[in-house]
């Protein structure tokens, strides 16, 4: 069993073989309705698609002024990208610490501790699809005049209170990668209500040029001038039209997330020592990108997760902690995360995909009972 997966139907065949012959294949038309169609879900101003969501953080961070001298917050039990994208901008990560075990989104303490007088920003993801506190990180960021911005890449359809993830900060970051609620291959948005933002981030999109292609296309412009030295994170028409079907799913197919992870929970969560972080809230809503366990202290991880595959089950890490890595250990010095240390080791993924069945979950939940039995 796989840890996602994704449906291929006569729908998206059917959408990506019009906009083949087409004949138009760059960024074009359908982009443009992606966009107008995200932005009006969202409910953002403005909704810029990309190639991928590492370049929607790049983007991100250098519209809001990211720059060298800079240090920029973020939560080191991540992705690598955020910590990457923030190098790429000349700036310097700091690495913040988790609520806790129940609440692994970034601690809005420790970000208050971390702040020093060359904070720039701050980036918060939505672990899981699940809403940091986002009323006491707006109310630092108010404070100290720092941006937020918002990794949204778990959370397409996740709100905290009537706002959409991705629309509370000053910007939001976008995932489509394959394995995303919002699954197209590759690909991105950046979301914001800031005019100028969204201004700086689509010259930036692509090579800092006055017009695209299908601008001159349809006549719209005979030539271009290139106001600053951007990048080439253009989406295609070939992948917006997959995201197009896509969108209009996304809402039943977190529902039905939603419910996966309700029966995860009512069989294991406390099962053996096991427990599942972020217990329902009727404050926010949860996209549920991902269904994660918490190992019982002193249960090894890796034969937990042997055990499971022998039965066939593919399992992940979401994720080893950024800090750990070679290429950050240099930053590891400089602050302690003792929360994020102690769920380090002991945090594993279980399959979610929205078409999973009951049986398939039974499965899940089976071997996982007897895994913690055998290994602890």
């Amino acid at each position: 069993m796989p840890l996602s997966d994704v449906l291929v139907d006569e729908e998206i065949e059917d959408a990506v073989a019009q906009t083949l012959r087409s004949g138009w294949w760059s960024s074009g038309p359908r982009v443009a309705e992606l966009e107008h169609e995200f932005a009006r879900f969202s409910g953002a101003r403005h909704a810029l698609a990309v190639a991928n969501g590492t370049a929607a953080l790049h983007l991100a961070l250098l519209a809001s002024g990211c720059g060298a001298q800079d240090e920029v917050l973020v939560p080191s039990l991540n992705f690598v990208a955020a910590a990457n994208t923030i190098v790429h901008t000349g700036a310097t990560p700091v690495f913040c610490d988790i609520c806790g075990g129940d609440d692994l989104n970034v601690s809005p303490e420790d970000l208050e501790a971390a702040i020093g007088p060359r904070t720039r920003a701050v980036v918060v993801m939505h672990y899981g699809g699940h809403p940091c506190r986002m009323d006491a990180i707006l109310e630092l960021a108010a404070e100290h005049e720092l941006a937020v911005i918002e990794d949204a890449a778990h959370g397409p359809g996740a709100r905290w209170g009537e706002q959409m993830c991705g629309t509370i900060g000053d910007v939001g970051c976008f995932s489509f990668f394959s394995n995303k609620n919002l699954p197209i291959g590759e690909g991105g948005m950046v979301v914001t209500d800031d005019d100028a933002l969204a201004e700086r981030a689509r010259l930036l999109r692509s090579h800092g040029m006055t017009t695209l292609t299908w601008d001159r296309h349809r006549g719209h412009a005979s030539s271009y001038e290139v106001v600053m030295a951007g990048f080439n994170y253009r989406l295609d028409e070939l992948r917006a039209t997959i995201a197009l079907v896509q969108l209009g799913r996304l809402e039943r197919q977190n529902a039905e997330r939603a419910r996966i992870v309700d029966l995860y929970r009512a069989a294991l969560d406390g099962t053996n020592g096991l427990s599942m972080p972020f217990a329902p809230r009727t404050d926010v809503t949860s996209a549920h990108h991902l269904a994660v366990v918490l190992l019982p202290e002193g249960c090894e991880r890796a034969r937990f997760r042997g055990s499971l595959m022998e039965r066939g089950i593919q399992t992940s890490v979401h994720y080893p902690p950024i800090h750990r890595f070679r290429a950050y250990r240099e930053f590891a010095t400089r602050r302690v995360l003792p929360r994020t240390e102690a769920v380090a080791e002991r945090l594993v993924t279980l399959p979610l995909f929205p078409h999973m069945s009951s049986d398939q979950v039974w499965a899940v939940t089976d071997a996982v009972a007897s895994a913690t039995e055998s290994v602890t």
